[in-house]
C-alpha cells in the first residue's frame, strides 16, 4: 500500500483530499470535529517532515454554487486550534486566488481551499477541473476514505495528473487495513449486525457476508419486511412489500450456507413515530394495526447480545431501531454494550461507519470497541467486493 510513510515531505506541498464534511449548528459551529481529528495523524506528519498543507474537501450538498452556509471558512477556527497554527483561507477552490496562495505557502504552512462542491465539475469527475486543483500540490495524498466510493475529481480523477506522487493517508490506511481484517481474516465465530430501515439498501452487503460468517442478526426497520414475508402482521412497521419474495430468498441461502441467521423474537411498538409515543412489546409477526415497531424488544436484546459477546469477529453496520429517540433507543444500546464486551474479550469489532458510528458515539463507546470506520457508504462498498475509485486511483501504476 503506498502511503505517506514512504516519502519525505521536506520542501513539499502536499495537495491533500480529507473529509471535512463535518455537521454544523445554525450559528456555523461544528457539532461532531470527528472527521477532522481523524486527519489529524497525517496532516500532522507532512507538517513535521517540513511540509506544506493545501486542503480541499467538501461540505454539505450545495445545489447552485457558493453560499455562506456550506462555506469551508467555518471550520477554521476550530482546524487552526487543533494544528496549532494559523490555516489560511482560499474563497476559491480553483482561480487565480488560490493558485497565488498555494504558490505562496512556505514550509509548514497551511491552506485550506473554498467547497469543492461549489463546482458541478467536482462530483462530474470533470478531467479539466481536475487539472487545475492538480497544479495547486506537488504530491497527491487522499486521506478521505468517506468519498472514496465516489468518482470525483478530487477523489480519482486528479490521480492521473500525480502518476509517481500519489499517496494514501493514514486514515485512507487505516480504513483498508480494518476493513481487510474482517473481510479476509476474521476469527470465527464472525457475527455481522445489519440494521437501518430497507433490506435494499443493505441487499449486496447481506449476500456478500453470508459467505463469510457465522452468524447473520438482523435488526431495524428492516427486520418487518422478513416478518411480513413470514407471514406475520407488522401493522404500521416500515415495510419494503417489493421485497418479501428477495427476503424469503436470503433466509433459504443462509440455512443452505450454514449461516445461524437470527431475527427479531420481540419488538417495542409504539402508536405514534413520536418519543412520547404510547409503547408496549409485540412479540414477532403480531404488531395490530395502528402500531408500529421501532426497537427490538426485551427478548431479541437477550439473543443478540449472548451471540454478540460471544463472537471473535463482529461487524456492525446499521442501529436496532430509532436510536435518536430515547424511548426507542435500548435495543441499539444494548447491541453496542454488547459488542464492547467481546471486544473486550479479545474480539476485533469494526462499527461500520454512518447511524451505527453516530450510536456508539452516542453512548460513549467510541474508544471501546476496535475500530470505528469514518466512511458509511465507502465501507459497506468495499465490504460488497466494489473496487472503490479513490482507492483505484492510488493503486493505479
Amino acid at each position: 500500500m503506498k502511503t505517506i510513510d514512504q516519502l519525505n515531505f521536506a520542501g513539499k506541498k502536499a495537495l491533500i483530499r480529507v473529509d471535512f464534511n463535518v455537521p454544523l449548528d445554525k450559528d456555523y459551529n461544528i457539532t461532531d470535529d470527528n472527521r477532522i481529528t481523524a486527519a489529524l495523524p497525517t496532516l500532522k506528519k507532512i507538517l513535521a517532515d517540513g511540509g506544506s498543507l493545501i486542503l480541499m474537501s467538501h461540505l454539505g450538498r450545495p445545489k447552485d454554487g457558493p453560499t455562506n452556509e456550506f462555506s469551508l471558512k467555518h471550520i477554521i477556527p476550530h482546524l487552526s486550534e487543533l494544528l496549532g497554527k494559523e490555516v489560511q483561507f482560499a474563497d476559491d477552490c480553483i482561480g487565480e486566488q488560490a493558485t497565488e496562495k498555494a504558490g505562496a505557502l512556505k514550509d509548514g504552512d497551511v491552506l485550506l481551499l473554498e467547497n469543492l462542491r461549489f463546482y458541478k465539475q467536482e462530483e462530474k469527475g470533470d478531467k479539466d477541473f481536475a487539472e487545475k486543483l492538480s497544479k495547486l500540490g506537488d504530491i497527491y495524498v487522499n486521506d478521505a476514505f468517506g468519498t472514496a466510493h465516489r468518482a470525483h475529481a478530487s477523489t480519482a480523477v486528479i490521480a492521473q495528473f500525480f502518476p509517481q506522487a500519489k499517496y494514501f493517508g493514514y486514515l485512507m490506511a487505516a480504513e483498508l487495513e480494518n476493513a481487510e481484517k474482517v473481510l479476509n481474516g476474521a476469527a470465527k465465530p464472525f457475527t455481522a449486525i445489519m440494521g437501518g430501515a430497507k433490506v435494499s439498501d443493505k441487499l449486496l452487503l447481506i449476500e456478500s457476508m453470508l459467505s463469510k460468517v457465522d452468524n447473520l442478526i438482523i435488526g431495524g426497520g428492516m427486520a418487518y419486511t422478513f416478518a411480513k414475508a413470514q407471514g406475520g402482521t407488522i401493522g404500521n412497521s416500515l415495510v419494503e412489500m417489493d421485497k418479501l419474495e428477495l427476503a424469503l430468498e436470503l433466509i433459504e441461502k443462509a440455512k443452505q450456507k450454514g449461516v445461524n441467521l437470527l431475527l427479531p423474537l420481540d419488538s417495542v411498538i409504539a402508536d405514534a413515530f413520536a418519543n412520547n409515543a404510547n409503547t408496549g412489546v409485540a412479540l414477532k409477526g403480531e404488531i395490530q394495526d395502528g402500531w408500529m415497531g421501532l426497537d427490538i424488544g426485551p427478548e431479541s436484546v437477550k439473543l443478540f447480545s449472548k451471540v454478540v459477546a460471544e463472537s471473535k469477529t463482529v461487524l456492525w453496520n446499521g442501529p436496532m431501531g430509532v436510536f435518536e429517540m430515547e424511548t426507542f433507543e435500548k435495543g441499539t444500546k444494548a447491541v453496542a454494550e454488547a459488542v464492547v464486551e467481546a471486544t473486550k474479550n479479545g474480539a476485533f469489532t469494526l462499527i461500520g461507519g454512518g447511524d451505527s458510528a453516530a450510536a456508539v458515539a452516542k453512548f460513549g463507546f467510541s474508544d471501546d470497541v476496535s475500530y470505528v470506520s469514518t466512511g458509511g457508504g465507502a465501507l459497506l462498498e468495499y465490504m460488497e467486493g466494489k473496487e472503490l475509485p479513490g482507492v483505484k486511483a492510488i493503486n493505479e501504476l
